[in-house]
């Protein structure tokens, strides 16, 4: 099924919430038909951004994770109603993090927990005790971000979209959606610029 196409259900869907019907199955035929692209955005996180933890000691896979990206959305919706697929996903990438950041909190208390994506800071040493509360760090600091940038680092960086489908996406032109990225970039380089190593001097061996 395209994005497209699954963008049209998901919208139906909620339309169906927004209305005076029983909620319960209209959630699980809305996560039934986003499953595909909340699968992908959880692959995107695990392979892209946190590949050591389908490492031991946590071995997390795919489906694990998306089953428990599922399973917050089906306690979330019976309290929450957005109205367009923005709102959906922003939401899924919220939870996303969340279970991210509970895993990472769990790993806390195991001593040697390597809980960090090679690409965000791939410098740190991998023997570092540290490393599963710094990836708690990261992803409450994206989190953190004013919703705009948020949101776009979320549909570029997190859903993997190209910048000229989260224009699209979000209604706004590909500048805007530039700038905000890269406003997000400097806000979480500038919040943990303490993660950064320092250069070695010029010409040390």
């Amino acid at each position: 099924m395209s994005d497209k196409n699954t963008t049209a259900l998901v919208q139906l869907y909620l339309d169906d919430l927004g209305r005076e019907t029983p909620a319960e199955p209209i959630i699980r035929s809305l996560l039934e038909q986003a499953v595909c692209r909340l699968q992908q955005l959880c692959a995107s996180q695990l392979h892209r951004n946190f590949s050591r933890l389908r490492r031991p000691p946590v071995n997390l896979q795919t489906s694990e994770l998306l089953g428990a990206v599922v399973e917050r959305l089906l306690k979330a919706l019976k309290e929450v109603r957005p109205q367009t697929v923005r709102q959906f996903f922003a939401l899924a990438g919220q939870h996303l993090r969340w279970e991210l950041c509970d895993i990472a909190r769990r790993l806390d208390t195991q001593p040697a927990a390597v809980p960090l994506g090679d690409k965000v800071i791939s410098a740190l040493p991998e023997s570092d005790p540290e490393l599963s509360s710094t990836a708690r760090l990261i992803l409450e600091t994206i989190g953190s971000l004013p919703e705009d940038e948020r949101e776009v680092f979320d549909l570029v960086h997190v859903q993997g979209l190209t910048e000229q489908e989260a224009a699209e996406v979000l209604g706004v032109a590909s500048r805007t959606v530039k700038r905000r990225l890269d406003r997000g970039i400097l806000l979480l380089t500038e919040r943990l610029s303490d993660l950064i190593p320092e250069a070695p001097p010029s010409g040390a061996t």
